[in-house]
C-alpha cells in the first residue's frame, strides 16, 4: 500500500519503521529536528570485489583452499628453520598458483563491473532546478521525479505521476521480470495526472508514505500506479514518476540471492583428496622422525668426525629438536600435496569455457545470440546434474499466443485467418453481424488490456486511423477494468455504449487451451452508480484494500451471460519435448516451476512431453490445512505402489504446507515421481523447492533454467544455474552461470559438454596425484638408505620445477582436448550420461587404484634404478670408469619418472590433435634440453654447482639408458595389456565409438 499526499512546505508526516517517507523531488521540512531517512544509491552491484579490497579479499578465499594454506605455512616453515630445501620451493609455485588464479578470478569479475557499468552509467533524464537534467542512472536518489520514454526500462521502482495520455495511464512490459510479454496498463496517481510539464512537477509538494522494500513482485505497493525497475514503457511517449526504491533495495534487486561462491562436486572431492594425501604426508614425516632417533640411538651409528653436534644442540631441547626434525621431514615430503593442481584446474576451466560460446550448435542464428559463461567454475558440474528445475512461460514456451478455435452458442470455429487483421474487419462485422455472434465479437474486442500503436504502419490504411472507415458509433467508453489475478482468473471492463448503456464484458480462464470464457452483463443507471461507489471505496481504502477489492469484484461478477468461449495456444520452443525426453533418458528429473495456474501449466507440461498421456497424475491442490495436507501426501505415497511412471501436480499453497510439516512425506512423494509440476509458484517459493532438493540426504546435483527476474533466485540456489537469452530483459542472464537462447541447447550442453568437462577434469585430478606420488616417494625411500638425515634425492631446481614445467601441458593440454566418446554419439545415447553420475570417475574406488599406482611405479623408478645402478659404477662412452653419486642417482630416478608419467598420460589420451603431440614428446625433449643446459654451466648465483656435468655424465652412459629403457617398459606394459584386454575382449560403445574419431 501507500498514502499518496499533497501537503504544504514543512509537512511531516510522522515515521514509523515499517513504513518510508519519501519527499517527492526531495523538498525536506524545513524546520531544524527533521532527520533524513538513508535510502540505497542506485546502484547495481553484481561483481565480488573492488580494486580497493580485491587484494585481500582474495587472498582469503585462496588461502581457504587446503593446498594453498598448507604451502604457505611450509614456506614459513622454511624461512624459520633450517631445512633440508630451500624456501624457494615452496614460495615460488605457491606465488605462480595464487597470481595465476587471482589473474583469472580477476578477469571473470571485471567482466561483472563491466556489465554493471553499462547498467549504473545509463543515461536518464530527472527534474532538477526547474529544468529537465540529464544524470547517470547511478545518481538517482529517492524522491527523485525520474522521466522515462519510450521504449525505455524504468530505472528504478517508480510511482506513476504522470503520462502523456489524457487519462494519466501507460502501457508497460514485464518480459525481463516475469516473462511475461502482454502489456500491461498502469495508472498516475489521480493528484497529480495533470502534471504533464516539467514546471508543473517542479511546483508540486508531495510525500508518499510507503511500506518498506519487499522481494515480492507480485505484490507491489499498489498495483495500478507502481512502475518496477526492468520493466520497459510501451506505446505511451513519455511518463514522470518518483523514485521509491532504488538500487538493491528494488524488487528486481531483492529477488537475487547475495552471490555466493559455489563450490563444484569434483572441488569438494579434490578437497577430501587432499585432507588423506595429509595424513600420508604427516605419517611419512613422523615415521621418518621416530626412526631417525631409533637408528641413532645404536652406537654404530654414531655421526662422522666431520658432522658431530655443536654445543648448542647437544644442550638444546629434545622436544624442540624432534619438532625441528618433524618439520624438516614435512618440508622434504611437501609436494606429495599436489599445489599446482588448483592452478591447472583453474587454467582449464578458464579455457575450456571459451568452448561452449565457440559452439555452433548453441549458437541462435534468429536473434544472433551464442551461448555464453559467466562462471567457469562450474563445468564440470553440467555433467553431474541430477534435477532440471526449470520455467514454463518464455522457457519451454516462445511466450506467443495464437488463436485456435472458438465457440459462439454452441457453434465452433476453427482457426484460418480470424484475428491476423483483426484492426480491420471488426468494424465490418460490427456493421453486419447480429445476434450472439455480435455480442461475442463485441466482449472479445473490447475486454481486455490491448493497445493499439498508432505509429506502426503495417496495421495503417493509407498511412491514416486504423478506424478511420468505421462508423463512429461503434466507439465505447471504458469506465473500469477489473484487473486479472491469480485466485479469480479472470478480467473485466464495464463500458458505456454508444446509445448511453452500460455493459459489464468478462473473461475467465478454463481447462484446455489457454481457454477464455467470455460473458456479459447489463447494468441499469442505479446498478452502476453501486458499482462505481463500491469499485472507488475499494481501490482508495487505506486498510485491508485488497480484501475490499475482492469483495467489490465478486459483486460485480456475477449473474454473467454466457456468451462463447476462445482456445488460443502458448507456441513451445523448437525441440522442447525431444529435449526433455533427452534429458529423462540421461536420468534427470525435470521438475516445472510456474506462476501459471494450474490448469494451463498441466496443458502445457502435457504437450511438451513433460506430462506422458499414459503416466499417472497425482495431484496436491488447494490443501487448506496440516491435517489435510498430511492425509493427502499419504494417500499419493499408497498410490505411488500400484503404477510404475507418476507425474506430481502441487500448488504453491498445497506446497507451503507441506514443506512446514511434511517434508519428508512429499519428499517421499517427490521421489516415486518421473515428472514434478509446480504451478502458482512465488519467485522465492522456487528457490525454496530448489533448496530443498539440493540439501535432500542424497545431496544432489540441481540444474536452474529460466528466462526472468522471478526466475532469479532460483537460478542463484541451485548448483548451476543457466538464464535464457529472452526477447527482453537480461536479469535472468545476469544473474546465472551460463546463458542460452532457447531450452533445446540445454541437451547438448549437459550431455556432450557436461559430459567431456567432467571426464576431463575428473582425469586431471586424478593424474595430478598419481604423478605427486610418484614424486615424493622415492624421496621417502631415499631416507632409508641415509640414514634419515634429511638429504634430498633432487636437486632444488628439479622440485621446483617438476609440476610447474616438466609434466604441466600434457595433463592441461588433455584436459582441454579429450573426447573419450564422439559427441554425436553422446547426443544420440543419453544413457551414457548415466555412467559418469554421482561423481563415478571421482569415487574412492577409483582415487585408491590411482594411489597405488603412483606408489607402485615410484617403488619401480626407485628400486629399479638401485638395482640396475647398484654397483655405483658406469663406462662411459670415452672408456673410462665414472663413479655414479647421489645426485646422479637422483637425477636417474627423476628422469625415468618424468618419461613414465607422460607417457602414462599419452596411453590415456584417446582423441590425438597436433598440441597433444606437440606438448607430450615436447615436454620429454625439454625436460633433456633444459637438463643439459642447466647441468652444462657454472651458476654464479647458486651456493652449490651439485648438478654441474650430472646429467652429460648419466646420457654418457649406456647402462643408464638400459635402465631407463627397462623402468618405463616395466611401470607401463601392464597398463598397455590392460588397455588391449578390454579393447577386444569386452567391446562396448565407448570402445567402437574411438573408430569414429
Amino acid at each position: 500500500f501507500f498514502l499518496f499526499t499533497l501537503s504544504p512546505q514543512g509537512f511531516d508526516p510522522p515515521h514509523q519503521s515499517e513504513t518510508r517517507t519519501v519527499y517527492v523531488a526531495n523538498r525536506f521540512p524545513q524546520h531544524g529536528h527533521y532527520i533524513p531517512q538513508r535510502f540505497a544509491d542506485n546502484r547495481i552491484i553484481s561483481s565480488k570485489y573492488t580494486i580497493w579490497n580485491f587484494v585481500p579479499k582474495n587472498l582469503f578465499e585462496q588461502f581457504r583452499r587446503i593446498a594453498n594454506f598448507y604451502f604457505l605455512i611450509i614456506f614459513l616453515v622454511q624461512l624459520m628453520i633450517d631445512t633440508p630445501t630451500s624456501p624457494v620451493t615452496s614460495g615460488l609455485p605457491l606465488f605462480f598458483v595464487i597470481t595465476v588464479t587471482a589473474i583469472k578470478q580477476g578477469y571473470e569479475d571485471w567482466l561483472r563491473h563491466k556489465a554493471d557499468n553499462e547498467v549504473n552509467g545509463a543515461p536518464v533524464f530527472v527534474v532538477r532546478s526547474g529544468s529537465l537534467v540529464q544524470t547517470r542512472s547511478k545518481n538517482i536518489r529517492v524522491g527523485d521525479i525520474v522521466r522515462v520514454a519510450k521504449d525505455e526500462t524504468f530505472p528504478a521502482d517508480l510511482v506513476l505521476l504522470s503520462s502523456d495520455r489524457a487519462d494519466g495511464t501507460c502501457h508497460i512490459t514485464t518480459a525481463s521480470l516475469d516473462g511475461e510479454t502482454n502489456l500491461k496498463t498502469h495508472y498516475s496517481v489521480a493528484e497529480t495526472s495533470v502534471c504533464q510539464s516539467v514546471s508543473r512537477l517542479e511546483a508540486l509538494q508531495a510525500v508518499v508514505e510507503c511500506q518498506q522494500p519487499e522481494a515480492d513482485l507480485y505484490r507491489p505497493l499498489g498495483p495500478e500506479n507502481l512502475l518496477l525497475r526492468g520493466a520497459r514503457l510501451k506505446n505511451t511517449k513519455e511518463i514522470f514518476g518518483v523514485a521509491v526504491y532504488t538500487g538493491m533495495e528494488s524488487k528486481m534487486a531483492l529477488n537475487y540471492k547475495c552471490k555466493s561462491q559455489k563450490r563444484s562436486a569434483v572441488e569438494k572431492s579434490m578437497n577430501t583428496f587432499l585432507i588423506i594425501y595429509l595424513g600420508i604426508l604427516l605419517f611419512e614425516a613422523v615415521l621418518s622422525t621416530i626412526l631417525k632417533y631409533a637408528w641413532q640411538a645404536e652406537n654404530k651409528w654414531d655421526e662422522p668426525f666431520y658432522n658431530q653436534k655443536t654445543e648448542q644442540e647437544k644442550n638444546s631441547s629434545p622436544i624442540l629438536k624432534f619438532i625441528s626434525d618433524f618439520l624438516a621431514f614435512l618440508v622434504l615430503y611437501n609436494f606429495i600435496i599436489p599445489i599446482s593442481l588448483y592452478v591447472t584446474v583453474e587454467m582449464q576451466k578458464f579455457l575450456g569455457s571459451f568452448f561452449i560460446g565457440w559452439d555452433l550448435d548453441l549458437y541462435h542464428e534468429e536473434t544472433d545470440q551464442k551461448a555464453q559463461v559467466n562462471t567457469s567454475d562450474l563445468n564440470e558440474e553440467l555433467g553431474q546434474v541430477e534435477y532440471v528445475f526449470t520455467d514454463k512461460t518464455g522457457t519451454l514456451t516462445e511466450n506467443e499466443m495464437h488463436f485456435r478455435e472458438c465457440s459462439i452458442n454452441g457453434t465452433k470455429y476453427r482457426e484460418i485467418f480470424f484475428f491476423v487483421s483483426c484492426c480491420l474487419i471488426l468494424p465490418y462485422f460490427f456493421s453486419f453481424q447480429i445476434g450472439d455472434e455480435l455480442l461475442f465479437l463485441k466482449a472479445v474486442s473490447l475486454c481486455h488490456t490491448v493497445q493499439i500503436s498508432y505509429d506502426q504502419p503495417d496495421c495503417l490504411v493509407g498511412g491514416g486511423d486504423p478506424f478511420s472507415h468505421a462508423n463512429v458509433s461503434s466507439k465505447y467508453k471504458l469506465l473500469h477494468v477489473l484487473e486479472f489475478d491469480a485466485d479469480r482468473r479472470r478480467m473485466s471492463v464495464i463500458l458505456q455504449t454508444p446509445s448511453g448503456n452500460t455493459v459489464f464484458y468478462s473473461s475467465a480462464f478454463v481447462k484446455g487451451l489457454r481457454t477464455l470464457v467470455v460473458a456479459c452483463r447489463h447494468f441499469s443507471p442505479k446498478e452502476y452508480i453501486d458499482v462505481d461507489r463500491r469499485l472507488n471505496m475499494a481501490r482508495t481504502a487505506l486498510q485491508q484494500r485488497e480484501e475490499k477489492l475482492q469483495e467489490a469484484f465478486s459483486y460485480i461478477e456475477r449473474d454473467l451471460q454466457l456468451l462463447g468461449a476462445t482456445g488460443v495456444e502458448d507456441k513451445l520452443q523448437d525441440k522442447v519435448q525431444e529435449t526433455i525426453e533427452a534429458l529423462r533418458l540421461a536420468g534427470i528429473k525435470v521438475w516445472v516451476l510456474t506462476g501459471d495456474k494450474h490448469e494451463t501449466a498441466v496443458s502445457v507440461s502435457l504437450s511438451c512431453g513433460h506430462f506422458h498421456r499414459t503416466m499417472n497424475i497425482l495431484e496436491l491442490l488447494q490443501q487448506r490445512s496440516d491435517n489435510e495436507c498430511a492425509e493427502q501426501l499419504g494417500r499419493l505415497a499408497r498410490s505411488c505402489e500400484n503404477v510404475l511412471y507418476h507425474g506430481l501436480v502441487v500448488d504453491g499453497a498445497s506446497l507451503s504446507l507441506a514443506l512446514r510439516e511434511h517434508e519428508k512425506l512429499f519428499m517421499e512423494v517427490c521421489k516415486n515421481c518421473s515428472a514434478v509440476l509446480c504451478c502458482r509458484m512465488a519467485p522465492l517459493q522456487k528457490a525454496k523447492v530448489v533448496r530443498l532438493i539440493k540439501t535432500s540426504p542424497e545431496k544432489p546435483i540441481t540444474l536452474a533454467i529460466g528466462d526472468g527476474a522471478n526466475d532469479v533466485s532460483m537460478i542463484q540456489e541451485a548448483h548451476v544455474g543457466i538464464g535464457i537469452m529472452g526477447k527482453e530483459g537480461r536479469q535472468a542472464v545476469r544473474n546465472s552461470d551460463y546463458a542460452i537462447a532457447r531450452f533445446k541447447f540445454l541437451a547438448k550442453l549437459l550431455l556432450v559438454h557436461g559430459h567431456f568437462y567432467y571426464i576431463r577434469i575428473a582425469t586431471l585430478v586424478q593424474y595430478f596425484f598419481y604423478k605427486n606420488v610418484c614424486f615424493i616417494t622415492p624421496q621417502f625411500l631415499y631416507q632409508f638408505f641415509c640414514l634419515f638425515s634429511q638429504q634430498t634425492l633432487y636437486d632444488s631446481v628439479y622440485l621446483t620445477l617438476y609440476n610447474i614445467c616438466f609434466t604441466s601441458l600434457p595433463i592441461l593440454v588433455y584436459s582441454l582436448f579429450e573426447q573419450l566418446v564422439h559427441p554425436h554419439v553422446l547426443q544420440n545415447k543419453p544413457g551414457l550420461y548415466r555412467d559418469i553420475s554421482r561423481n563415478a570417475m571421482l569415487s574412492f574406488r577409483t582415487f585408491l587404484y590411482w594411489t597405488l599406482l603412483g606408489f607402485c611405479h615410484a617403488f619401480v623408478f626407485f628400486f629399479g634404478s638401485y638395482i640396475l645402478m647398484g654397483e655405483d659404477t658406469t663406462l662411459m662412452g670415452n672408456g673410462q670408469v665414472c663413479m655414479f653419486g647421489n645426485w646422479t642417482f637422483g637425477t636417474l630416478v627423476f628422469t625415468v619418472m618424468v618419461i613414465t608419467v607422460t607417457l602414462k598420460l599419452a596411453l590415456e589420451t584417446h582423441f590425438w590433435t597436433w598440441m597433444n603431440h606437440f606438448v607430450t614428446w615436447g615436454s620429454i625433449a625439454f625436460y633433456f634440453i633444459f637438463s643439459l643446459f642447466y647441468g652444462g654451466i657454472i651458476w654464479p648465483f647458486l651456493h652449490t654447482q651439485d648438478m654441474y656435468f650430472v646429467f652429460v655424465q648419466l646420457l654418457s652412459s649406456g647402462s643408464a639408458w638400459f635402465a631407463i629403457i627397462i623402468i618405463v617398459i616395466t611401470c607401463l606394459f601392464p597398463d598397455v595389456v590392460k588397455k588391449v584386454f578390454y579393447r577386444h575382449l569386452q567391446p562396448t560403445i565407448v570402445i567402437w565409438s574411438y573408430k569414429l574419431l
